[in-house]
């Protein structure tokens, strides 16, 4: 075992101690709020109110034939401009050549 599983597992042995002696010394009450108030929080997390929820709002009116003709009409435009666009984008900046690993040797004086 690593070093981190070793001491994962010390607080797991050190919490679960805890909670047993709270629950032996404890009365009903201080046992019941944190119940209460755990089991209120999970629910809420497990069931969000649907205000809470983030899916996309749905609208109430359908839409005219004539609107999602248009939409739709759109939506083909632009599916062709974007295929019909260069595959290769430009970029504002370019590939320097440089020297290493070529062998020039008319750029090399003849005195060596």
């Amino acid at each position: 075992m690593n070093k981190q599983a070793i001491v994962f597992w010390a607080f797991i042995v050190l919490a679960a101690l805890g909670v047993i002696s709270f629950m032996t010394r404890a009365s009903l009450s201080s046992i019941l709020i944190p119940l209460i108030v755990f089991g209120v929080v999970f629910l809420l997390y497990k069931f969000p109110p649907a205000r809470w929820s983030r899916k996309a709002k749905t609208p109430k009116i359908k839409p005219s034939a004539k609107t999602m003709a248009k939409v739709n009409a759109q939506n083909n435009v632009n599916a062709r401009k974007s295929s019909s666009s260069k595959k290769r984008k430009d970029y504002p900046f370019q590939v320097i050549q440089g020297q290493k690993g070529k062998n020039n040797e008319e750029d090399v004086p003849k005195y060596h």
